[in-house]
């Protein structure tokens, strides 16, 4: 039986969320994080590469992008390109043979592929919205009071 419970995020994602608790956390495991963006794999073009170009610079910044995450974060390219492709595909398809088309099927998994790679990055819409910088806390009921921590 394997491990129970969510899947763990990295560790940059729990800081940016916000709960990270030093007493809950492990030691840290981490890749080094190199001074450049690494240069996409060689395999990726087209649209998987277009994403590269436009993601890899901002997870960068943000730390998420060491040298080990460089086939993780290609295969989330590659997933969403071919979600890109198949989903204009089945656009040029008359819309009466579009419910019955292969491209519907390969659309639907390329989709749930780019999530769940996506996810760990912090690239999915719920991975964004647990974010602290995009979630406005209300203040404490202790704020501004002596010793009571700073308002939120």
């Amino acid at each position: 039986m394997g491990k129970r419970g969510p899947i763990g995020q990295h560790p940059h994602l729990r800081v940016l969320r916000g709960d990270s608790r030093p007493s809950r956390n492990p030691p840290p495991i981490e890749a080094t994080i190199p001074d450049e963006i690494p240069t996409a794999p060689a395999f990726l073009n087209g649209a998987a590469l277009d994403e590269w170009t436009r993601v890899a610079p901002e997870l960068h910044r943000l730390g998420l992008l060491s040298v080990l995450d460089v086939a993780p974060l290609a295969a989330w390219c590659a997933a969403s390109a071919r979600w890109r492709r198949a989903s204009e595909a089945l656009q040029a398809m008359p819309e009466a043979e579009r419910l019955f088309s292969p491209l519907d099927k390969i659309c639907r998994d390329a989709a749930k592929q780019a999530m769940a790679f996506g996810a760990a990055f912090g690239l999915s819409p719920a991975s964004r919205q647990r974010l602290s910088g995009s979630v406005k806390k209300a203040p404490g009921k202790f704020a501004g009071f002596i010793g009571g921590g700073e308002p939120a």
